[in-house]
């Protein structure tokens, strides 16, 4: 049986600085998931469906509602933290 290791980031506080960025990332984790979606033929649907490939959350980001955007924001957040984690530091570019 498979059971999930992730790495244990939840002592990595985000600068607020970085805060901004979660937002950013989410929008285009959203945006490369639903274009690979419609790249495999998937179209927008009611419903989730895997035989008519259907899904609801094929629109554009802010039209999402806010508990899939929170789906986005935390594997944005999740993978910040866990760059902080291994060492790395984030810094945006003058």
């Amino acid at each position: 049986m498979y059971i999930p290791t992730p790495i244990d980031t939840s002592d990595v506080k985000l600068p607020p600085e970085l805060q901004p960025l979660v937002e950013q990332i989410a929008r285009n984790v959203h945006e490369v998931w639903a274009e690979n979606r419609l790249s495999q033929g998937w179209t927008l649907g009611p419903e989730r469906s895997d035989t008519l490939k259907t899904h609801p959350c094929l629109v554009p980001y802010d039209e999402l509602t806010e508990v899939e955007k929170d789906y986005d924001r935390d594997t944005a957040l999740g993978t910040l933290r866990l760059v902080m984690k291994l060492g790395f530091t984030i810094k945006k570019r003058d």
